[in-house]
């Protein structure tokens, strides 16, 4: 007895001949954002009917955790056709980011030959220059002319994406710097290579930190930068795209820290409520740890609060004041250490400047709110309110600016002094501060 395929309708074919028209009018970008939204079966449908390259640029433009989804719905060799047409970096990332089980799968269906590229990727430190850079570029010899030069990248069977950044390297593939592109082009035929390297050229070596090179690349304006190894060997590049999604990791997670919890380290919508709740709930312990100072502060000063109840009144705005202080500051500094524009050794310029600003922001409130308590409460504890605003601004300030330059010195990341955290301590110190002005303004309380 034959088995045989129950014929497609007419009206099926209409439909995916529609759709597959359909997916042609959105771009790359578009239909990588709206596959993740949809069901696996139906992100798989639409990705078989691309063409091969539309569908292998919307796979490299999703995440890893959607990229492993939707390998489960594809077939063992629409996958092994997919999984060798990548870029050997973008390829080691999704592997890297993958169980150990399913990456040893995944690289068991690879060709020999992108096999050892993955593997070479791999082999180094996580987070490293050489773990992100791509191990395809076209390099030129110095002896080379512009007319050879130019012929050796049209003769490539397979040109790499990335060609606008040639490196320049001498007989031992060491290098001596890179020639542009466009410079390439214009050049008389004859000219050689070695008067086309750039007078100035940056490279790093494979074990720099990732986000250190795509500072480079961001700062230095450059479209590439050349990977080289312990014997200043080329051995690699790491391109602007990859620099541009490095920052934005460093960035989501600088943004997560920042609101007290820890980085999900996957997209919002692929996570899970277990794992959102595991994400905060141990920076909220650690808060809620920290908020029992404030209540000590409170407990010794039962009595001033007993005899003055007025003072009970201004707790809230003053604690709230001096940690957004704090939070102002600390997010300006942990800002400037990430862009480069701060160090550990300006700690004494900073504290000098953030001083200042504390104290300048402590006078304008405390010259607008203690007047106005004056007159609607009692004068002595307008000036309480008065001085308390210029010492809890003052003094925050300057928490604030010190403790993330603190943290990055002994390699805590700065953002993990976070805003919340930063808020939470000067809480504490803030009713200390309260109430000893006013035990020593008010007459009666001492």
């Amino acid at each position: 007895m034959t088995n045989r395929t129950a014929p497609i309708s007419p009206a099926a074919v209409d439909s995916l001949t529609s759709l597959r028209a359909h997916l042609g009018d959105i771009s790359t970008v578009e239909l990588a954002e709206e596959l993740p939204r949809m069901e696996v079966t139906e992100q798989a449908l639409r990705f078989r009917l691309l063409p091969k390259d539309r569908a292998l640029a919307v796979f490299e433009e999703l995440d890893p955790v959607h990229q492993q989804e939707l390998l489960d719905a594809l077939k063992d060799e629409y996958v092994r056709d997919l999984l060798d047409s990548m870029e050997a970096d973008d390829r080691a990332k999704l592997f890297d980011e993958a169980p150990a089980t399913v990456a040893t799968r995944l690289q068991a269906q690879l060709s020999p030959s992108e096999r050892r590229a993955t593997a070479q990727l791999l082999g180094y430190p996580p987070e490293s220059a050489g773990r992100i850079m791509t191990p395809d570029y076209v390099s030129l010899r110095a002896t080379m002319t512009a007319a050879e030069a130019i012929e050796r990248i049209r003769s490539l069977r397979s040109r790499p994406r990335h060609l606008d950044v040639l490196p320049v390297t001498d007989g031992h593939r060491k290098l001596l710097g890179v020639v542009d592109l466009p410079d390439l082009v214009a050049a008389d035929p004859d000219t050689v290579i070695a008067d086309l390297v750039s007078l100035e050229h940056h490279e790093v070596d494979t074990d720099v930190d990732q986000e250190d090179a795509a500072r480079l690349i961001q700062e230095a304006n450059l479209n590439a930068l050349p990977v080289v190894d312990h014997e200043g060997r080329l051995v690699g590049l790491v391109t602007v795209d990859d620099a541009m999604e490095i920052l934005e990791e460093e960035d989501t997670e600088d943004a997560a820290r920042f609101g007290s919890a820890v980085p999900l380290e996957r997209p919002y919508l692929a996570a899970g409520v277990f794992r959102l709740a595991r994400s905060r709930a141990m920076w909220l312990t650690v808060l809620a740890a920290a908020a029992t100072l404030s209540i000590s502060v409170l407990s010794r000063f039962e009595d001033a609060l007993a005899a003055a109840p007025v003072l009970a009144l201004f707790m809230t705005l003053l604690t709230g004041t001096g940690g957004n202080s704090g939070a102002q500051a600390s997010a300006v500094i942990i800002r400037a250490m990430a862009v480069g524009e701060v160090r550990f050794s300006d700690a004494l310029r900073i504290m000098w400047r953030e001083g200042r600003v504390g104290l300048t922001l402590g006078l304008m409130l405390g010259t607008l709110g203690g007047p106005i308590v004056a007159l609607l409460y009692d004068p002595a504890v307008g000036l309480v309110i008065g001085l308390t605003l210029l010492a809890v601004c003052t003094w925050s300030t300057l928490v604030g600016s010190m403790l993330p330059l603190l943290a990055n010195k002994v390699g805590v990341d700065p953002a993990v002094v976070s805003a919340p955290l930063i808020a939470t301590l000067c809480d504490a110190t803030g009713l200390l501060i309260y109430f000893s002005i006013a035990l020593a303004v008010i007459p009666g309380l001492a």
